[in-house]
């Protein structure tokens, strides 16, 4: 007896005071104050989670470091086994509960090594943590993969504090997996602070209605739990000049790169290009911000070889990527080399290149096999030569049009009566006819050899008569113009006139004289 009193004074004060931490809630064990080494503690512990494996405990190696001789372990195990009674009920009740989670008894005690802070705490925090995950969408397979790769999602106070924002202020509209990807990957200790940072996103402009957008397009871990909220304000503050919060709210992935290494270089890069006119760069970055994904040297490159290959100057360049920022996406080997080359071989100087280019930027985005080919075959069908400066005018002209509805045009214009040579005459006044809607080229023509009473041909004198707006434009004026003029009127002059011109001349209605008078 007088040996037992004596060792109560090394290991066991820990085993009393064990069933009374249990129920203090994700609050660490004040154990620490004993002078029992951390190391023997950690196995005392891991005798008693072994219950479940046996009837009785057993003797592991590591504790033979506390002195007892072995004819005593005995005498010492009953009065452990004795003496913490209450443990084991509540390690059954542990057990038991992440059965219920879906983790079998193995994992339950690696979970259990890997956290030894949950046998200090309260099955009611335990229990309340995991509906808070569950709350927010996390469950199943998801859940029982996240609390066995961070354990310490079930004790952490950062965890409940930043589960308890997202729950109440953020209305728990996160999505799932945004909170799966940053608590699979971050530390409890960087989510402190996170509802601050989101506070700034509002302070600096982010409308409310879309916060929730931004939140759920960033990397919660790289945008905001992994960078001081001075970061991210210098951040914000450098791209004001250039859209600032409308360019966030566009693109909210901006916020992931790292301020001094990518967006700086990048940024200025454009600027250095634009003359310094930030204004053309705020434009360009607002009509594709993605182009902030691209390295400062990925866009030299291509502004190097636009300059050497092209012979375009840096001025010219930016007006191509102002209209068509996607210029810097085309790769230069598969894309802008052959594009231009076959420019160069239509007859064009750098200069026209240039004009190509800016009125038809996404010629250079085209798939040569799949678009380009069967125009420039369909084109020569017409009667058009293949590499001259004729090609490349009607090329441009047709770039946005799809290759079935170029087809569908030229089919149409036989259908009525056409031939290749006249269609081949009317592209050359109107190069445009044939990128022209065909259903909506047909609905015109039907409209003027059946309402108007117009030749078809006429159509070969004026094909811009295709190109002008059915109901505001060719309907509208026809009808007003037919009560003075009847029908005999020029299609130029109905259609071409300006707007103010033609109201003028409603005005001016001649005034029937009596004649019998």
């Amino acid at each position: 007896m007088v040996g037992l009193l004596a060792l109560s004074k090394h290991p066991f004060p820990y085993f009393h005071s064990f069933g009374s931490l249990l129920l203090d809630p994700i609050k660490p064990s004040s154990a620490s104050r004993f002078s029992v080494s951390s190391y023997t503690i950690s196995h005392i512990e891991e005798c008693c989670f072994s219950f479940s494996k046996a009837t009785k405990f057993q003797l592991k190696p590591p504790l033979t470091h506390v002195c007892f001789r072995p004819s005593k372990w005995d005498l010492v195990q009953c009065s452990c086994i004795s003496s913490t009674s209450s443990i084991r009920t509540d390690m059954r009740m542990l057990f038991s509960f992440f059965r219920e989670v879906g983790l079998n008894q193995n994992e339950t005690e690696v979970l259990l090594v890997k956290n030894s802070a949950l046998a200090l705490t309260s099955m009611d925090s335990i229990q309340a943590r995991v509906f808070s995950l569950k709350s927010v969408g996390i469950d199943g397979f998801s859940l029982c993969s996240l609390i066995t790769k961070r354990p310490t999602l079930l004790t952490a106070q950062e965890v409940g504090k930043f589960l308890s924002f997202v729950i109440n202020d953020l209305e728990g509209k996160i999505e799932t997996s945004q909170l799966e990807i940053l608590f699979a990957t971050t530390a409890p200790v960087y989510l402190v602070g996170f509802d601050q940072k989101v506070s700034l996103l509002l302070e600096r402009g982010v409308p409310r209605e879309s916060l929730y957008h931004v939140l759920n397009n960033v990397s919660l871990s790289k945008a905001l739990c992994g960078r001081p909220i001075e970061d991210i304000d210098k951040t914000i503050a450098y791209l004001s000049h250039y859209g600032g919060i409308d360019l966030i709210v566009k693109r909210p992935k901006i916020l992931n790169y790292d301020l001094e290494r990518q967006l700086i270089p990048r940024i200025e890069f454009l600027r250095e290009l634009a003359g310094g006119d930030e204004g053309g760069v705020g434009t360009v970055l607002s009509r594709l911000p993605a182009i902030l994904s691209y390295s400062a040297k990925h866009m030299e490159d291509h502004v190097v070889f636009l300059r050497s290959f092209a012979g375009l100057t840096d001025e010219e360049i930016f007006k191509i990527v102002v209209v068509y920022p996607n210029v810097f996406s085309a790769s230069r080997e598969r894309k802008l080399h052959p594009r231009i080359e076959l420019l160069k071989q239509c007859g064009l100087n750098s200069r026209e290149i240039f004009r190509f280019l800016l009125k038809a930027p996404t010629f250079i985005s085209l798939s040569y096999d799949n678009n380009i080919a069967f125009k420039l075959v369909l084109l020569v069908k017409i009667g058009y030569r293949h590499r001259t400066k004729d090609l490349t005018v009607v090329m441009r002209s047709i770039t946005r049009t799809s290759c079935l509805n170029m087809q569908k045009v030229v089919g149409l214009f036989l259908n009525y009566g056409f031939t290749y040579e006249d269609i081949f005459a009317m592209s050359k006044k109107q190069p445009q006819i044939l990128q022209y809607s065909h259903d909506s080229l047909e609905k015109k023509m039907e409209y003027l050899i059946e309402e108007m009473g117009r030749d078809i041909e006429e159509l070969l004198a004026f094909p811009a008569f295709l190109g002008y707006k059915f109901d505001d434009r060719i309907k509208a004026r026809y009808e007003l113009k037919r009560k003075t003029m009847g029908d005999g009127m020029s299609l130029n002059k109905l259609l071409t006139v300006t707007g103010e011109r033609f109201s003028q001349k409603r005005r001016e209605i001649p005034v029937l004289v009596n004649e019998e008078e």
